[in-house]
């Protein structure tokens, strides 16, 4: 059988900053205590951008590292009030800063967060997930907000009597001094940090028990496959429920020390070019999503549309979490290069559940690389190509 070989561009020179990645003495041991030491050390510093539509405009919405660590205290501090160490919270929030503060505030208090997907109706087959997860965890709370607390009266008896508190109302949001009534909590390394459950297409949705010393471990293997470095951007409308966007698009970002800029899943599906928008106007370096997004992008963005676009800071478009297709990359590629685009960031990456997330990668600044291999002699347990 015949092989291909591509290689889009060399291996870019910027790769050779001796900050990406960081040696593992200068890497946080802990998501609890590295980000309150941001708050301390870049209190101004952006930790989250959130791009939002507001009555047909586009805002930003940043978040420092203070405001971010106060809000998660304020939150922190009501939850130690109600539950004990190790009680499990549902995450029932869209991708936006309150999903960030909840899951943030979980660790800073020592439950287990579960993340699950908001139901985009109430009908059955909607609901169905998020019910299986539900009976499955046990939770002792459900975290929400006020624009999603009806979904909890949709899931009838479901929660039974669990308590429902709105991450965006109450008196960790109303009283300035609620972040000071936090109880620093340190967590073990082998402490649960949260509950991952797997997509459930062919079977229930399985929780996949995360530690701290799990997350941890990914997170510097993210940091290290990617090359990620102290002058990085990075840029996810990933939703926070799975794990590609929590600990990729999310807790990547300030595990390094870098900016989030997050966009709901919406957002961006109702017009994919306000991906590669974001990516321009506010100089993301890192993002990426799956081969339908790449497929998206280069089928609705017309010409037109594309002269409005500086790509040429985009350095890594990772591909991932379904099947990496190189018909896909190679027509973005050719639709975008000339905004910048360079095919050296191209990125195919895999990662699952069951492994936190990161697996394998391919080499920063590489480029596509397409092999192919006889089938049979695979099945042989042979690379015969």
């Amino acid at each position: 059988m015949t092989s291909q070989h591509f290689a889009d561009a060399p291996k870019d020179a910027w790769l050779d900053r001796p900050d990406a990645p960081r040696p593992l003495s200068e890497q946080p041991v802990d998501l609890v205590q590295h980000l309150g030491e941001m708050a301390q050390a870049r209190p101004d510093d952006r930790a989250l951008i959130v791009v939002r539509a507001v009555a047909g405009q586009v805002v930003d919405q940043v978040i420092t590292y203070a405001e971010l660590d106060r809000r998660t205290r304020a939150l922190a501090a009501g939850l130690q009030g109600r539950f004990a160490v190790g009680d499990r919270a549902l995450l029932l929030l869209d991708n936006d800063e309150h999903y960030v503060v909840g899951f943030l505030a979980c660790l800073y208090a020592g439950l287990v967060a579960v993340p699950v997907f908001p139901p985009e109706s109430f009908r059955e087959q909607h609901m169905a997930r998020l019910l299986a997860i539900a009976q499955d965890c046990e939770p002792a709370c459900v975290l929400t907000s006020a624009e999603m607390q009806p979904l909890l009266g949709a899931a009838g008896g479901a929660f039974g009597a669990v308590p429902a508190l709105t991450v965006d109302r109450g008196a960790w949001v109303e009283d300035p001094e609620a972040a000071s009534a936090w109880q620093p909590h340190r967590p073990r390394p082998d402490d649960l940090a949260f509950l991952q459950y797997t997509s459930g297409s062919t079977a229930l949705p399985k929780g996949v028990m995360i530690s701290h010393a799990n997350l941890m471990a990914n997170e510097r293997a993210i940091e290290e496959g990617l090359s990620v470095g102290a002058d990085d951007v990075f840029v996810s409308w990933l939703p926070l429920f799975h794990d590609m966007g929590l600990i990729g698009g999310l807790l990547q970002p300030l595990h390094r020390g870098i900016p989030a800029v997050l966009m709901t899943p919406r957002f961006f599906l109702e017009q994919p070019l306000r991906w590669l928008q974001t990516i321009s106007r506010l100089r993301g370096t890192i993002s990426g999503g799956p081969d339908f997004a790449y497929r998206l992008c280069a089928e609705r963005v017309t010409d037109e549309q594309r002269q409005g676009l500086d790509l040429s800071c985009w350095r890594l478009a990772f591909s991932g979490a379904e099947p990496v297709r190189e018909d896909t990359l190679r027509e973005f590629i050719a639709c975008f290069a000339p905004v910048g685009f360079s095919g050296g960031a191209v990125y195919p990456c895999y990662g699952l559940a069951e492994a936190t997330l990161f697996v394998t990668g391919g080499v920063r600044g590489q480029g596509l690389l397409a092999r192919g291999f006889s089938s049979s002699g695979l099945r042989a347990g042979r690379a015969v190509r």
